[in-house]
């Protein structure tokens, strides 16, 4: 039964990636695309690909930040963990690589997978958090309106409840009612297990220092992402100022979380066309910046995340193996 639900989101997730890349290819003259590529400043295109390896660089940095409670990881393990997941996500549907990341680190590390992906769920709130602030703030500058805004609006939302959700999470057994749940949850030892686990993951959410730790992380990393926007378009002659990359970057960041094929192909490159048709922007020199973009981004994820995947193997080190027994697993 799991399997075929898993089955049909990949199939649901592929079928979103294929409508949005047909409704693309129909909104942009695709030879104009082809000719502002092959037009594309080589040294922009590389720009672009060092701020999206320093995007990686601090979000490796924030992980390691919300795992700290739990315990200190090394940066370089916790990088190559997160890229490993990040693989993942560029060749499987549904942000599975997250799942992966966790399991990998919790393996690895002798942490519970359960409390690791914990940790995991707070940087998605923690991200997407600051990815609606930097749009919200991109909106009032540049005075955008239509669908943008709405699309803004309906993710504060989502924002909000992911944040009630997270807090909900934190303080179940102190909410009323949480004794009578907790006798019935007596009955599945497993599934109580389960739940205290990843509370103790979420909990590192409850603590300030790291919360505005990874906050602040967010920010940097977004800004980078920003950068390698303004970074692709003046390789394709679009000189976007700063709230124009910022509103693109976050943008598409938001579309991302649309249920979609492998890599967020098509909805990516669609967001960002109707977004850069909002700011009065040729749909042709945009479409080529996004796909500038999302190969930059797919290139040092993947090639970053087959580089840790060499270096580690597929198989539990001994001591990671001698760490998940003495701390009980899952």
């Amino acid at each position: 039964m799991t399997s075929a639900r898993g089955v049909a989101r990949a199939a649901v997730g592929s079928l979103i990636s294929l409508v949005a890349l047909a409704v693309v290819l129909q909104s942009v003259d695709v030879g104009r695309t082809v000719d502002v590529l092959g037009r594309a400043a080589p040294a922009w295109i590389l720009v672009a690909i060092a701020f999206i390896g320093v995007d990686v660089l601090v979000r490796a940095l924030r992980w390691r930040g919300l795992l700290a409670p739990i315990r200190v990881v090394a940066f370089r393990p916790v990088l190559a963990y997160m890229l490993i997941g990040y693989l993942a996500n560029n060749v499987l549907p549904a942000r599975l690589g997250e799942l992966v990341r966790s399991h990998y680190l919790g393996d690895r590390e002798g942490l519970s997978r359960t409390t690791t992906l914990g940790t995991v769920v707070v940087e998605r709130v923690v991200d997407t958090a600051v990815v609606v602030a930097i749009a919200a703030l991109a909106i009032l500058v540049l005075n955008v309106r239509g669908v943008v805004t709405s699309a803004v609006a309906i993710g504060a939302a989502i924002v909000a409840l992911l944040v009630v959700t997270l807090a909900i999470g934190i303080a179940a057994h102190r909410l009323p009612g949480s004794d009578a749940v907790a006798r019935r949850a007596a009955r599945w030892p497993r599934v109580g297990e389960l739940a205290l686990k990843l509370r103790g993951g979420l909990a590192v959410a409850g603590r300030p220092r790291t919360l505005v730790g990874a906050l602040g992380l967010s920010v940097v990393a977004w800004g980078a992402t920003t950068l390698a926007f303004a970074a692709a378009g003046q390789a394709v002659g679009l000189e976007l100022r700063i709230g124009e990359a910022a509103l693109l970057s976050s943008g598409v960041a938001l579309a991302s979380a649309i249920p979609s094929g492998p890599g967020y192909l098509g909805t990516y490159e669609l967001a960002a066309v109707k977004i850069a048709e909002a700011l009065g922007l040729a749909p042709e020199p945009a479409f080529a910046m996004a796909l500038l973009v999302h190969a930059s981004i797919l290139l040092v994820t993947s090639a970053g995340g087959l580089v840790a995947l060499g270096r580690l193997g597929w198989r539990r080190s001994p001591a990671g193996e001698a760490r998940a027994e003495a701390t009980g697993g899952r």
